[in-house]
């Protein structure tokens, strides 16, 4: 009941947008941009400024990288079989490899293992920020319909970013052992805030508009399936590989199989790279979750 308590505001953001967009009716692409150019730089700023790197990210680093790269293998090898289109294939690969392991993740792994696991959960929601600004930016702006974008041309878009300065700056900030004035991080913890609840209207809303007509069940139960059933699976081989202690491989193998991430949403309809497959699977996703978190908590619970 705990875990469902813990999920249940998610879904109350989610419907205070899709009745906003119901009832008002708003331009989704201009909040989701502002929320990508104005917002999100300064939660990225103050996850990297506040959380001091340690051996662990190291750990937790070469866990996320291998577990993204066999995922983004695996989507491309579906979506080849599948003769998917780049567009639909970089949706697929939005969906599937990136959870949300932050303002989901966190939460449930406090709910379970208190503050030293929420330590833990920390420095992977930071990891898969970074990875999710790179490497999702890359396949959301490869996918997109509305322009051609080639290799070079993605990557010079994730350069003109701002999020990834703000990641800069908070890490350089860190290193350098820079102490910003109170009233300035007053400002930047107020717009980081309301970052994760601005994209999950975003998300309300793009719900709002969804048809059955547009959204591919086969496609929904191909995301549905990588990411609640085989990044656990892999999650659980990979933490064998690396020898980690119980608590760090329990806590991994729980965010792997946490839904997919909301900010997908705010990406795809950035690039316009299938945005209505891709808010429907992390809506999906996240219902089903209701259930198959609890299950895998009791899973690693009993394994461990």
């Amino acid at each position: 009941m705990e875990v469902i308590l813990i999920v249940l505001p998610a879904f109350i953001i989610f419907g205070i947008g899709y009745i906003g967009q119901k009832k008002i009716g708003f331009d989704r692409n201009s909040i989701s941009t502002a929320a990508l150019y104005l917002m999100y730089p300064f939660l990225a700023f103050e996850t990297f400024y506040t959380n001091p790197v340690t051996i662990d990210y190291f750990y937790i680093l070469i866990f996320c990288l291998l577990l993204m790269v066999i995922l983004i293998t695996l989507v491309n090898v579906i979506a080849k079989l599948q003769s998917q289109s780049k567009s639909k294939s970089s949706a697929l690969m939005l969906a599937s490899v990136f959870m949300n392991s932050g303002n989901y993740g966190v939460p449930i792994i406090l709910f379970a293992y208190g503050e030293a696991g929420a330590d833990f959960a920390i420095i992977m929601m930071v990891i898969q920020s970074l990875l999710m600004n790179t490497v999702g930016l890359y396949y959301a702006a490869k996918g997109s319909s509305t322009a051609d974008y080639s290799v070079k041309d993605s990557l010079i878009k994730i350069g003109k970013m701002p999020i990834n300065y703000a990641v800069i700056l908070g890490l350089s900030t860190q290193f350098i052992d820079i102490k910003l004035p109170e009233f300035l991080m007053q400002a930047v913890n107020m717009v980081a805030d309301a970052t994760i609840p601005t994209i999950m209207l975003v998300l309300g809303m793009q719900l709002a508009t969804l048809t059955r007509s547009v959204v591919n069940w086969k496609e929904v139960s191909t995301i549905f399936s990588i990411r609640l059933v085989v990044s656990p699976i892999l999650a659980f081989l990979l933490t064998m590989m690396l020898d980690l202690n119980a608590m760090l491989s329990s806590i991994l193998i729980v965010l792997a199989a946490m839904p997919t991430a909301a900010n997908t949403t705010m990406y795809s309809l950035q690039f316009d790279t299938e945005p209505q497959l891709v808010s429907y699977s992390t809506f999906v996703t996240t219902l089903a979750s209701l259930v198959t978190v609890p299950i895998m908590l009791w899973i690693v619970g009993a394994v461990s």
